[in-house]
């Protein structure tokens, strides 16, 4: 059976505020867990109203405290705002306090704008190609201390954690193919390259002492809900998030309306359909047909499934429709 596993974005819903959203990424997480996800990942954004998760390991750390088994991890650091033995350590000490549990994703974008991103790292311009290296300065700090060792992560050096590349173009596809890592396509908002990516990546992959052979994983927006025409209707909250942040005015994550259409222009809807395509949204059958094309398509080993919802109840639900549609969808994968 194919897992299943869930993006968390922390997004901070019109009329709450961020206290409340880290209260719905718990509850998520512990409804994850119940219903058999079998990982829970935050992505660290900066600068965006609707997003809690800029502090993305701070989160982590309190997710994982308020759950047993689920895997927890980021999807994903950008590497591009941190030194690596500082990702290094802090990811050492969530293994350290939650062993087998933390993941960490990689991601080469800065995961904000160019103005925030300059704040976030003011040397960034001397280091903007240097991804792979730190990719593998990274991964070295997770090593076993060698004798007479001058700089090591502590936490971290022996540990170990489980690293994936994350990826929206064809560059870390290839990277991850090389160091023989697991990777991850975010086409929930990037689907345009998604096949050649996977192809590239299958195609030169290395094996690693970590792994033997590729292992992909997509992801995806799904909304469920007892109807369609209620599962299009929680689905416009994302489809004006994605609509504001092109416009240059992001956000909290505005509640649903009616007509998405009432809301934007063809071109700015038409921009928002390609952008998500890789969604699917409707009563659980229609999910169903779509996740299982999707699956054969991709022949992906594991789905990340991602939810803006504006009603925490209705996302807590279109989540456990999801998963009982796991088993049917086995075959597909």
């Amino acid at each position: 059976m194919i897992p299943f596993s869930v993006l968390d974005l922390a997004p901070v819903p019109a009329g709450s505020d961020v206290s409340q959203a880290f209260r719905n990424s718990v509850s998520l997480a512990q409804k994850a867990e119940a219903l058999g996800y079998h990982r829970f990942w935050l992505a660290e954004h900066h600068n965006m109203p609707g997003i809690a998760s800029a502090a993305t390991a701070v989160v982590i750390g309190h997710v994982a405290a308020h759950t047993q088994r689920i895997r927890v991890g980021a999807g994903g650091i950008m590497l591009p705002n941190h030194a690596p033995l500082m990702v290094a350590e802090q990811f050492g000490t969530l293994e350290a306090l939650f062993p087998g549990r933390i993941d960490l994703g990689l991601g080469r974008a800065p995961g904000t704008d160019q103005r925030t991103m300059r704040a976030l790292r003011r040397n960034l311009d001397a280091h903007g190609d240097s991804f792979p290296q730190d990719v593998v300065e990274l991964l070295a700090y997770f090593e076993p201390a060698q004798p007479n060792q001058a700089l090591r992560a502590v936490p971290g050096n022996g540990l170990r954690v489980p690293v994936w590349l994350l990826g929206s173009s064809l560059f870390s596809a290839q990277l991850a193919a090389m160091l023989g890592l697991p990777f991850a396509f975010a086409s929930h908002f990037a689907p345009d390259m998604l096949m050649q990516a996977l192809q590239m990546y299958r195609d030169g992959f290395k094996p690693s002492e970590t792994l033997q052979k590729p292992y992909a994983m997509v992801a995806a927006n799904v909304v469920a809900a007892e109807t369609d025409a209620e599962a299009a209707r929680l689905f416009t909250s994302l489809q004006q998030q994605f609509v504001n942040l092109r416009r240059g005015t992001p956000g909290l994550l505005p509640p649903p309306v009616n007509r998405i259409e009432d809301y934007a222009a063809p071109h700015e809807l038409a921009g928002a359909q390609r952008a998500l395509a890789c969604s699917f949204v409707g009563a659980p059958e229609t999910v169903r047909r779509g996740l299982d094309g999707f699956l054969r398509e991709t022949g992906a080993d594991e789905l990340l499934v991602t939810a803006q919802i504006h009603d925490h109840a209705a996302r807590l639900r279109s989540f456990e429709l999801v998963v009982g549609l796991r088993e049917g969808l086995a075959q597909a994968a």
